[in-house]
C-alpha cells in the first residue's frame, strides 16, 4: 500500500506531537531495531524513531531499510528523526481516536 501525498501530510501533522519511542543505534537496521519498531508499530501505527548520529548509513537510507524490514511506510525524515506508519486493522479505535493519540 502506498500512501497518497494527502494521507502523508495528515500523518506528518499528527507526528508533530509525538516523541521518539524507538532509538536506533549505530548498528542501524539490525534485528533488535527492527523488532523494537515492529512491536511499537503493532500497537501505535504511527511511530517516531530517533536515528543514531554515529550510524554509517544516511538517515533517509536507514529509514528506507527499516520501512522495508517492518513492512511500514516512511512518513517523513527530518534530520535524524524518522516517522513510520503501518496500519493495523486489528486495533480497536475508541470513538474514532487513532491509537497514537491515546
Amino acid at each position: 500500500m502506498t500512501m497518497t501525498g494527502k494521507e502523508r501530510a495528515v500523518l506528518r501533522g499528527e507526528a508533530n506531537r509525538l516523541t521518539a519511542q524507538v532509538h536506533v543505534g549505530q548498528a542501524g537496521a539490525d534485528d533488535s531495531a527492527v523488532r523494537s519498531l515492529t512491536d511499537v508499530l503493532r500497537t501505535h501505527e504511527l511511530v517516531k524513531v530517533q536515528l543514531s548520529k554515529h550510524a554509517e548509513v544516511k538517515p533517509k537510507e536507514l529509514a528506507r531499510q527499516l520501512a522495508i524490514s517492518t513492512r511500514s511506510e516512511v512518513v517523513q525524515v527530518i534530520g535524524r528523526t524518522a516517522t513510520f506508519y503501518r496500519h493495523n486493522p486489528e486495533l480497536k479505535r475508541k470513538d474514532g481516536v487513532p491509537p497514537w493519540r491515546r
